[in-house]
């Protein structure tokens, strides 16, 4: 961790140091400011949507890391070998220890469409090159209520940040893709099924209305529940027809060959 460079596992002190001394590319000083004042600040009065995230931020809870690329395999590769890093530190880190990634933002315009493929070809890749086997009891159908993506080992839910959205803007980067890793050990005792994950939901939808100035997405659920989806939560659609109707991911519990990635950032 702290290792020299920005494509590595970084402390928010590092971080932040390293910015302050001009050793990180601008498009990764860009991406943290946009991420770090969209945590603390408010858009007209309102707060960020989830308590969680500020707190993290402002506690310096979470690591981060930023990828050169969302399609070149020696980016994904160091991207693979940060996220194993991260799950070796992140239980005896901080109680709230989520992994912030940033990507370079892409050379020519993405749409809606663009985003949700690269952020399926990076999953898979981390799949297809995930050393330890999918978790004995996660289902490999996306379609399954209990399904969640998983990497070395463990169930994660990541949730994501892009420029599409523009009514959804607690979910606005200007600046490319945002992914945040959070392994499912972080929700315990947060759950749907617990008194204090229900009131956690309540006040988070409710901050949801009021920041982003619309109702809550429509595919927001609670893993477990059926009826509900986790997938289609990693990235809100905002045009439905530029979102996949069904999961993109292949997953088995042997890993298959690596896909055909697609051109180069």
């Amino acid at each position: 961790m702290n290792e020299s460079g920005h494509q590595v596992l970084m402390e928010q002190d590092v971080l932040r140091h390293r910015l302050d001394d001009g050793d990180l590319p601008d498009w990764a000083r860009k991406h943290y400011e946009t991420f770090r004042e969209t945590m603390l600040g408010d858009r007209d009065g309102a707060p960020f949507p989830c308590y969680f995230g500020i707190e993290s931020e402002r506690n310096g809870d979470a690591l981060y890391t930023f990828v050169d690329s969302m399609t070149d395999k020696d980016a994904l590769l160091a991207l693979r070998d940060t996220l194993l890093e991260y799950l070796d530190v992140y239980p005896d880190y901080s109680e709230a220890c989520s992994l912030v990634t940033f990507f370079k933002p892409p050379a020519a315009d993405f749409t809606e469409a663009d985003y949700h493929e690269r952020l399926w070809h990076i999953l898979q890749f981390l799949h297809v090159n995930d050393p330890e086997p999918w978790p004995a009891d996660i289902p490999t159908d996306p379609d399954d209520p209990t399904w969640e993506f998983s990497f070395g080992g463990e169930p994660m839910f990541p949730t994501t940040r892009a420029p599409f959205y523009d009514e959804r803007i607690s979910r606005y980067c200007p600046w490319g893709l945002e992914i945040t890793f959070q392994p499912r050990a972080l929700f315990d005792g947060i759950t749907a099924d617990t008194e204090a994950g229900q009131q956690a939901r309540a006040v988070i939808q409710n901050r949801i209305e009021e920041y982003d100035g619309v109702c809550p997405h429509a595919d927001l659920g609670d893993w477990g529940v059926e009826g509900d989806r986790e997938w289609p939560q990693y990235m809100f659609s905002a045009d439905e027809s530029q979102a996949p109707d069904e999961c993109p991911i292949r997953i088995t519990r042997e890993h298959p060959k690596v896909p055909t990635a697609p051109a180069d950032d």
